[in-house]
């Protein structure tokens, strides 16, 4: 049995995660720590995330400690900047790389430094058992959260995977609707589980909306208004939860639709927070059936683990090399 480690750290601006997985692909600990938001809130502001971070990251580093058992990391994988493209930055994932790069210099092991969105995709195929797809393969990715909405084409890289911005939202993400709209109804944030809780007790019938896509590009502001105002007149947060939820799977299907149009019928791969709804995912699964690859929420939320199997890719495919 392998016993060689590769650490993984991640700093969001939602979760401070530290994953720890084996050279042979054993997935051994998924460390969170969710960042404090004071009731009535939509979020965190940088300056906040980042000390929140600060102050997270010794504990969760000290859980990792006694799980090591004495065994010294061989590498560590950090996500460094949101997404791969030239001047992605958020100042909440400095925490995590003075982490990584302190801690790799203290013992001596290689730092890899990868986007927070390419540890979102890795997070997915792991879960879904799709890794091979990680070997070369063209597939769609989606990036669903509260601080994305991307549809890319994606092909592994050694910065974990080359993207291709195929289509997303042009104002809001569908994560910041599904909170604004639980916020507003009183719902704590993250507002997902409780949408999803109280949509499911809903057996009504739905206003209908039709969902505009031009050039793979959708809009979510609208529904933001026309679900507060359905709050406004009947105070049925079960109705508005279900309405919201329909809408953000149907624009997903939408963008999905569009990506099959530029690239063809590749395998689908579904990451991000918001994935982790299953009235989202039966809906996506009844269109698109085994095309379709989903992580389990754990891993669709932020975490720390598509870091770490980035990380070990990179690490053995450098002791093959």
């Amino acid at each position: 049995m392998d016993e060689r480690i590769v650490m993984g750290i991640d700093t969001s601006n939602y979760t401070t995660s530290v994953s720890l997985m084996t050279t042979d692909g054993r997935l051994l600990a998924n460390i969170k720590r969710p960042l404090p938001v004071k009731p009535g809130e939509r979020g965190l502001r940088q300056s906040d995330a980042v000390f929140a971070h600060v102050k997270n990251l010794p504990s969760a580093m000290e859980e990792a400690r006694a799980i090591l058992s004495g065994r010294q990391p061989v590498c560590i994988g950090v996500s460094s900047r949101p997404r791969n493209v030239e001047g992605s930055y958020m100042p909440c994932f400095l925490a995590g790389g003075s982490a990584a790069m302190s801690a790799g210099a203290a013992l001596g092991i290689p730092v890899y430094e990868f986007s927070h969105q390419c540890g979102h995709i890795m997070a997915a195929l792991f879960s879904s058992g799709m890794t091979d797809l990680a070997d070369g393969n063209d597939f769609l990715a989606f990036h669903i959260s509260g601080g994305t909405t991307e549809l890319l084409a994606a092909r592994s890289s050694s910065s974990g995977f080359d993207t291709r911005l195929l289509g997303g939202t042009a104002d809001i993400n569908a994560g910041q609707l599904i909170d604004r709209t639980g916020v507003l109804m009183g719902m704590p944030f993250p507002a997902g589980a409780h949408l999803e809780a109280a949509a499911l007790e809903y057996t009504g019938k739905l206003p209908k909306r039709k969902i505009a896509l031009t050039d793979g590009s959708i809009n979510l502001s609208g529904i933001e208004n026309i679900a507060a105002k359905m709050y406004h007149d009947t105070g049925d947060a079960r109705q508005v939860s279900a309405f919201v939820l329909e809408y953000v799977a149907g624009a997903i299907i939408a963008l999905c639709d569009y990506g099959i149009s530029v690239c063809g019928d590749l395998p689908k791969v579904f990451a991000g927070g918001v994935m982790s709804n299953s009235i989202i995912k039966t809906r996506l699964r009844a269109r698109y059936g085994d095309t379709a690859h989903f992580a389990e929420p754990a891993l669709s939320a932020d975490n720390a683990v598509g870091i770490a199997a980035l990380a070990r890719r990179r690490y053995m495919n450098m002791k093959e090399s």
